[in-house]
């Protein structure tokens, strides 16, 4: 075993020697174990600190957003083509459920009966999607950051740096975008740029002269952000041995990739609270609703939460346009790329990039961690 350093040092753990079986692509679910603690005291500390609640009023927002994440599924299937999207709603710690305002009553009373509040709205998630894919397939200038369906105002948000909103190019593209149908326009203050850093020191892993942050250990390695590094891209850990090699990456279009690891490296099912709070272990991986909390930890600026804001947004990066991912309010800043965002115990991706910074604030996305798994065929490591 090459590493003796204590885990607040850095990668240790999520390392493991010698498991090299590729399993089954059907992402872990959430822990029904009785009894279970909603997280652990460290995730419990960050999101008393980020989001100025008591521990109570941690732990009773996890015990909701695990209903609502529960019951999710159930409410789409109610809404059958009636649905038109869903979120978390923290004040009424509820699950949201959007329906045409065209479906029957008895559609309504389904839903409704899975212990979803019902929103009315005019355009189902099927007609939105549709319009995103639309704006997909246009070019977009710099100035256009990102764009998602936001299933609470029933329409395609279009988000634009606020610098640049009077360009041509954009203007041109907004033009575009409104005939594909419903879209809101918003003004964020900076474009998006992906979270590398050069080889400065820190913890993590580094490749060339890049520094990244490992996200979720699966068996046989683990899964990070593809523009940290190409397949075949060696990979060194903290002290500079040798872990592994990028089995697989994709960048742009996605952002995720995955690296094998050896050498006397393991992994284990853990996201490292990096000395500032404890390490939370990793149970599963069920997709938490808009409007669910989320934390994230990186090897520049550790353990912070926020929201999740929206999913399937296309993030406009320098490089290329990055689609399917999910944006939240959590900062990060250079060597921040690839690291964990999780939701309680459920792993939720691994972070792309985003603008801002923890100083002042900001926005940052993830790549959802089920894509990662299902595309490379990998087994999420889960304690």
């Amino acid at each position: 075993m090459r590493r003796t350093r204590l885990m607040p040092a850095g990668l240790a753990a999520f390392l493991m020697l010698g498991s090299w079986a590729a399993a089954g692509t059907l992402p872990a679910s959430a822990s029904d174990s009785p009894g279970a603690p909603p997280a652990s005291a460290g995730l419990l500390q960050a999101m008393q600190r980020d989001f100025g609640l008591s521990k109570d009023q941690a732990e009773a927002r996890l015990e909701a957003e695990r209903t609502a994440t529960e019951l999710e599924a159930e409410a789409r299937r109610a809404a059958g083509a009636a649905y038109g999207g869903s979120w978390f709603d923290a004040e009424s710690e509820r699950l949201t459920v959007a329906v045409t305002s065209d479906a029957a009553p008895a559609t309504v009373r389904a839903v409704e009966a899975t212990g979803a509040t019902v929103r009315s709205v005019e355009r189902s998630a099927r007609q939105l999607d549709a319009a995103k894919a639309r704006i997909d397939r246009l070019s977009a200038p710099s100035g256009v950051s990102s764009w998602h369906v936001d299933p609470a105002g029933n329409a395609v948000v279009v988000n634009v740096v606020g610098d640049e909103r009077a360009d041509n190019d954009v203007q041109r593209f907004l033009t575009q975008a409104r005939k594909t149908g419903p879209v809101t326009v918003r003004t964020v203050p900076d474009a998006p740029e992906t979270f590398v850093a050069g080889t400065v020191g820190g913890d993590p892993y580094y490749t060339g002269n890049v520094r990244c942050s490992i996200g979720f250990s699966v068996h046989g390695g683990f899964i990070t952000a593809g523009h940290c590094g190409g397949a075949g891209a060696g990979v060194r850990g903290w002290d500079g041995s040798y872990i592994g090699n990028f089995q697989g990456s994709s960048f742009p279009d996605n952002d995720y990739a995955w690296v094998n690891v050896g050498s006397g490296w393991w992994t284990v099912p853990v996201v490292l609270g990096w000395g500032t709070v404890p390490d939370q272990l990793v149970r599963g991986s069920a997709v938490a609703p808009v409007g669910s909390s989320v934390c994230r930890s990186g090897s520049t600026t550790r353990w912070h939460c926020g929201t999740v804001l929206a999913m399937n947004e296309t993030v406009n990066y320098s490089e290329g346009a990055v689609h399917q991912m999910t944006k939240t309010s959590v900062c990060a800043e250079p060597g921040d790329s690839g690291g964990s965002f999780i939701s309680g115990d459920q792993a939720q991706g691994v972070t792309s990039g985003g603008w801002g910074n923890c100083s002042g604030g900001g926005e940052t996305w993830f790549q959802p961690v089920n894509e990662i798994l299902g595309r490379y065929g990998l087994t999420l490591h889960t304690a």
